[in-house]
């Protein structure tokens, strides 16, 4: 924790007793604060004041105190709201004794309104100069210091609000998320899609290869799970006749903590009927594209990389991909096997690269993962994935050992999955079969057997192109931000003793 915050971050006995003094006056904590300007609009408003100059008009503003400073018969106080900074002109003559007194009780986090007139100090400072002001809310502990700010990552993350009061850029990467957001829905939204709501607790958890949160229904008498997907209830939408449907939502994972992992996360799922992979693709490098111009440009730096996110994206097999990194053929014949292709692993000397694994497509995924993921910086779509690993995607044509699947990836990182959806419930009823022995295999995400999504697919299902995008490394990369705690406002951390 910051030295600085230690020190001051407790609740003062002298603050406590100003407190008390304001509770005697019978006018502490009032409801509102109105009307009032946004100090970024009223900066913008005067911005061409000379110094010296008085603007004339009336104004109120409010925010959180973050400077004060005392000289003689002059105080000045900064306020802070989500829009800017502002300089408080305090002078004794416009304020009187009593008024101006008081100011005295007024502590660095306290929240503060003042109504003034605007102008520029002989010194070029723009300002309000104060005729009234009002007290709305006392801090009892004390902020992070306004220069210094709040440098220690476990206290950033496990006080988000001080982080979000002392550091500018938190909050402005908050506030780009949202953009993003917005920007994401408002692409879909103009493309027809319709947005749902689909269960967090479900009876079943499927739609990925993960472990799941278990939690426990009362009433009910029955275990429940939280959701580790959506996929599975808005393919039931498609079912029912909504072509085109998407959810943004919380999916959570009972899995590790990393700088691109978080048990609980945003997630962004989409699906269209009568298209397939090749037509999502394109929707995704277009769709990233216009999220990152919501925010910036379409070239960002993430941790000291360039990337340029101008579509469209290379595309490229997985099979080839782990051959040019590792001269490992997954598709030959001498490699079909899980013993075969760990022969392999060891030929090349990645034995103690690549964990070994029980299954064939899982060894794949490892492979991939330890010696061609790392290397992707630059937007690609990574496809024909191995069908024991994309349970819900449609075998390519020529060699059924693979699926229509990509990965997007992005500074070595995935960012977006998706699938020619598998539509043949017997065919689906077969992969999940594989997926439970692969469970009994040891597998411990394997997918379990869904006979009410098999009932449902057994009703038709067209042709479709579905698409997972994990939101949060979308923010990530649009924003700089090192890790995904950073874009989270209130990330999954280890308890304190």
């Amino acid at each position: 924790m910051d030295e600085q915050y230690a020190e001051h971050g407790g609740v003062s006995a002298e603050r406590r007793e100003k407190l008390a003094a304001w509770r005697d006056t019978g006018a502490a904590y009032p409801t509102r604060y109105q009307p009032r300007d946004e100090i970024g609009g009223l900066r913008d408003t005067y911005e061409s004041l000379e110094p010296g100059q008085d603007a004339g008009a009336v104004h109120r503003v409010a925010g959180r105190v973050i400077a004060r400073r005392e000289h003689g018969k002059l105080t000045f106080i900064v306020l802070k709201d989500m829009s800017g900074e502002l300089q408080l002109f305090c002078q004794l003559d416009a304020l009187g004794a009593e008024r101006y007194e008081a100011l005295r009780h007024v502590d660095l986090g306290d929240f503060v309104g003042a109504e003034g007139v605007m102008m520029r100090t002989r010194r070029g400072e723009l300002s309000l100069r104060v005729t009234s002001w009002r007290l709305l809310s006392k801090s009892l502990r004390g902020m992070p210091e306004k220069y210094h700010g709040l440098t220690s990552v476990e206290t950033r993350y496990r006080k988000r609000y001080l982080d979000l009061a002392a550091n500018d850029d938190s909050r402005e990467v908050f506030v780009k998320r949202a953009r993003i957001i917005a920007a994401v829905r408002r692409f879909l939204d103009d493309r027809g899609f319709v947005e749902v709501e689909t269960p967090i607790l479900q009876p079943l958890y499927g739609g990925a290869l993960a472990k799941p949160f278990i939690t426990h229904h009362n009433e009910l008498e029955r275990d429940l799970y939280l959701r580790i997907a959506t996929e599975l209830y808005l393919k039931r939408c498609i079912i029912g006749g909504i072509d085109r449907v998407y959810e943004i939502g919380k999916d959570f994972r009972n899995e590790g903590v990393s700088f691109k992992h978080n048990p609980e996360f945003t997630m962004l799922e989409t699906y269209e009927a009568y298209v397939d992979y090749n037509h999502v693709m394109t929707m995704v490098e277009e769709m990233t594209a216009a999220a990152a111009q919501a925010v910036g440009p379409l070239e960002v730096t993430f941790r000291g990389q360039r990337i340029d996110l101008t579509p469209p994206w290379p595309r490229l097999t997985m099979r080839r991909a782990i051959e040019a990194e590792t001269g490992i053929d997954i598709g030959a014949d001498d490699a079909r096997t899980v013993a075969d292709l760990q022969a392999r692993v060891r030929e090349k000397g990645l034995e103690g690269v690549v964990p070994f694994v029980p299954t064939w497509g899982a060894q794949v995924d490892e492979l991939f993962s330890e010696c061609v993921e790392p290397r992707l910086v630059q937007p690609v779509f990574i496809t024909e994935h191995p069908l024991e690993t994309s349970p819900f995607a449609k075998k390519t044509p020529a060699d059924p050992r693979f699926v229509e699947r990509f990965e997007g990836f992005i500074a070595g990182m995935e960012v977006s999955n998706a699938f020619s959806e598998l539509n043949d419930p017997d065919d689906q009823r077969e992969r999940f079969l594989q997926q439970m022995q692969d469970f009994a295999d040891g597998d411990e995400s394997a997918h379990r057997l869904d006979e009410d999504f098999l009932e449902a697919m057994e009703h038709g299902m067209p042709p479709t192109g579905g698409m997972g995008m994990g939101i949060d490394r979308l923010v990530m990369v649009l924003t700089g931000a090192p890790s995904i705690r950073d874009v989270i406002l209130f990330p999954a951390l280890r308890g304190q003793d």
